[in-house]
């Protein structure tokens, strides 16, 4: 997968006609989608159908992740500083992870113990004198990068920030321009973490990075750059396959706070320190993938506005054989063993309690991954929670991510940003939840019932819709065929 100018003209040529065609009937208002979007989204989701969609050939999944990994620099108002931070020499933080997953699984789930690493990330922040296009500063090293950017930040707001990618594609590297972009809203930084990524690394390697990530922020490991952040000024972030990273996580911290002694904060030793483990301030989520199985309905029924392929259209496909997939031995998700597709940690909307959680903001499209957001935002309004949902009309996955500069893209950045500097506030009122629905173009808000009007699916038919799913997937698997070509670039 070159991306050198060359090969970008031997992917576009053959694609003039059907981009010639989509222009054409978007001007002519003859497709489904004219009336809704504007030209630009038109041919960017055309281009992505035909990328990853029925008529896409599979490629190795070695060759695709090398692809989302590669580095596309440091240009523009942004500042960046990359760290490394040193490996806990207790075991404490790991052993408490694998306790949670026994204590919240069935007995029955299969997984692997990851080894304990230190913390990867890339600070993000805005850098105001920049130019476009502009690189870093000659000769800076990255502690002198992370104090300029701390120069530029007008609050404590830290947004732990989880990128995209299906649990194996992507890096922070390729979303240091939507990090600048949050930093500059909100007056504060984020910390994108380069958490581990299957299918080399199996559940849960990348929780136990997340938490330890956490932990990082809360008590600093010997040699970071920044100082102790206090809870309440983190917020978790995620789109995609980062708010599956965000909202396990939540859910880990749920359950170690409920395995303590009442009234107790709950400690682990890390790093030579006993260091308390509050909840963040809250999350903010954007198109957050939440069940692994794809089993709900908007997986099959929400297709018009979006480019993800449902699972119908890639049955028969089977990702081509390299050194890391299929895994040595074989297993049924990239991601997890089939045993393990319905645990509260791999897919959190298997999760039914969520009492005691902090304010939760979703952002979601008129896509494939709908359903399964509305399953949870009720389910954790019906416990409590503070729940902002902002639904976009005729708008496709991680819209706001790929579409820059659309007036949707806009109001999503101001909700989301907004929420965070809300939630962190020292004297913060009780956020009161809503729901509201932004139409498409006009961008015309109307209010939702938050508590049950977001989705007619009970919590029961979820929890069998994710049963059947995770049968599905088995009988697959035990063909001889490989159920994870049907998982797309989430």
């Amino acid at each position: 997968m070159d991306s050198s100018p060359t090969a970008l003209a031997k992917l576009l040529l053959p694609k003039t006609p059907l981009l010639l065609k989509t222009a054409l009937w978007h001007s002519l208002s003859l497709s489904p989608q004219s009336s809704k979007w504007d030209l630009k989204t038109s041919l960017t989701v055309t281009m992505i159908r035909e990328m990853t969609g029925p008529n896409a050939s599979p490629q190795p999944i070695g060759k695709t992740q090398r692809f989302t990994l590669r580095d596309p620099g440091v240009k523009g108002k942004m500042w960046v500083s990359k760290v490394a931070m040193a490996t806990p020499s207790e075991d404490d933080a790991r052993q408490l992870l694998f306790k949670a997953v026994r204590e919240m699984g069935t007995g029955e789930e299969k997984w692997e113990e990851p080894e304990q690493k230190g913390v990867e990330a890339e600070w993000n922040g805005y850098r105001s004198q920049a130019k476009d296009g502009e690189g870093e500063p000659v000769g800076m090293g990255e502690k002198e990068k992370y104090e300029a950017l701390m120069q530029e930040t007008t609050s404590q707001t830290t947004v732990l920030y989880f990128h995209g990618g299906a649990m194996y594609l992507l890096d922070p590297s390729g979303y240091r321009g939507l990090g600048a972009r949050i930093a500059r809203q909100t007056g504060g930084r984020v910390f994108n973490v380069r958490y581990r990524l299957s299918p080399q690394h199996a559940f849960p390697a990348a929780l136990l990075d997340a938490f330890t990530a956490y932990l990082s922020l809360l008590s600093p490991p010997p040699g970071a750059f920044h100082e102790a952040v206090p809870a309440g000024k983190i917020v978790f972030g995620g789109d995609s396959a980062g708010g599956l990273c965000c909202t396990a996580l939540l859910q880990l911290l749920l359950q170690i706070h409920r395995s303590a002694p009442d009234g107790h904060t709950p400690t682990v030793r890390f790093h030579g320190k006993l260091v308390d483990i509050p909840l963040p301030a809250g999350l903010a989520l954007t198109s957050p993938w939440l069940d692994i199985t794809r089993s709900l309905p908007s997986i099959e029924n929400e297709t018009t506005f979006d480019y993800l392929p449902p699972p119908s259209q890639t049955d028969k496909k089977d990702f081509p054989a390299d050194e890391v997939w299929p895994a040595n031995p074989p297993r049924a998700d990239l991601y997890c063993e089939a045993s393990a597709l319905l645990h509260p940690l791999v897919s959190p909307l298997a999760a039914q309690d969520w009492s005691g959680s902090p304010p939760l903001f979703f952002s979601i499209g008129q896509e494939m991954l709908r359903d399964e957001g509305a399953v949870l935002a009720q389910r954790a309004v019906s416990q409590g929670v503070s729940v902002t949902w902002r639904e976009f009309e005729a708008m496709p996955h991680v819209f706001a991510v790929l579409l820059d500069g659309l007036p949707e893209s806009e109001v999503h950045y101001k909700e989301h940003t907004e929420f965070i500097k809300t939630v962190v506030e020292p004297a913060k009122p009780r956020l009161q939840s809503s729901a509201v629905m932004i139409r498409a173009k006009t961008l015309k808000r109307e209010d939702k019932d938050v508590a049950a009007g977001l989705t007619q699916i009970t919590d029961e038919e979820a929890k069998d819709m994710m049963v059947k799913g995770k049968e599905r997937i088995e009988r697959k698997f035990a063909r001889g065929r490989d159920p994870a070509a049907e998982r797309p670039m989430l």
